[in-house]
């Protein structure tokens, strides 16, 4: 019982020296702590108004701003340890060993954020875009270091790795897509008069459509029982498909209002009946 009476005491009598020695040094270095947080919030507010009152893309406000404050803690940080009197070059010796392994671990992860990092530098496009990378399409919702979120008409969310963005063929078609499609005339119809009436129909989803470009009406190609007339416009991303077949159907029942005739394969059985 002696003992651990004496075990305590040495226990508190070590704590009672390290607070008289080293309570100053623990305060400035829990003051500091709190000013670094403090500074660094207050700060990296002030950088952001001063990126949106610019006009900066909000993902590059975003990664300055917290590159910025990050810095400043990480900074904070550092003095606060110094002011404790550690040394802070073992710890700096290990970290960077720790990095390496890391980083042969996380190879696949560090190239994600490379590469959204040059995406967030380079801006080949922002959020807002619509974009068709690895054989999916849909608006760019959101831009993080590690993967790129698109947003589909059906509300779908996709997940791009970054690595997936950098160094391949990026369409960027901005808030519109491109809709290419074909229907076939008869020979006998009149050409002109079913381009006209095809552009007109497409005209009047002037609020589906862009006005900027305007959409392109001409034969195609000159098949076996038809001559086929391709139709191009823009559509809004988020209504492509929904665009797409009302004006398909517009461009139907305006052709048969108008006694346009779209051919269709026909084919004639002969039977022929063995005598006995």
């Amino acid at each position: 019982m002696q003992e651990e009476i004496e075990s305590v005491q040495k226990i508190y009598n070590l704590l009672i020296e390290f607070f008289m020695n080293y309570s100053f040094q623990i305060l400035g270095a829990i003051i500091i702590v709190f000013l670094g947080f403090f500074v660094a919030k207050k700060f990296a507010q002030a950088v952001e108004r001063l990126c949106l009152k610019n006009d900066l893309d909000v993902t590059l406000t975003k990664f300055i701003v917290n590159i910025v404050k990050f810095g400043i803690i990480i900074g904070a940080a550092i003095i606060a340890i110094g002011k404790l009197g550690i040394t802070l070059t073992p710890f700096i010796a290990g970290i960077g060993a720790a990095s390496l392994g890391a980083g042969l671990a996380l190879q696949g992860t560090l190239s994600n954020y490379g590469a959204g990092l040059s995406i967030i530098i380079t801006r080949p496009f922002i959020v807002g875009n619509t974009i068709t990378v690895q054989d999916v399409f849909g608006i760019v919702e959101e831009i993080k270091l590690g993967h790129t979120i698109l947003l589909t008409e059906d509300g779908e969310k996709i997940t791009v790795p970054n690595k997936y963005i950098i160094g391949e063929v990026i369409v960027n078609s901005f808030e519109y897509r491109i809709v290419e499609a074909t229907v076939g005339i008869s020979y006998e119809s009149d050409m002109k008069k079913a381009i006209n009436i095809i552009l007109d129909e497409i005209k009047s989803f002037e609020d589906s459509i862009s006005t900027s470009s305007k959409p392109q009406v001409g034969i195609k190609e000159f098949a076996d029982s038809s001559v086929n007339i391709e139709y191009r416009y823009w559509a809004k991303t988020e209504i492509y498909f929904e665009t797409q077949y009302k004006i398909n159907l517009a461009i139907f029942e305006a052709l048969k209002q108008n006694s346009i005739e779209i051919p269709y394969p026909i084919r004639n059985l002969y039977l022929h009946q063995q005598q006995a």
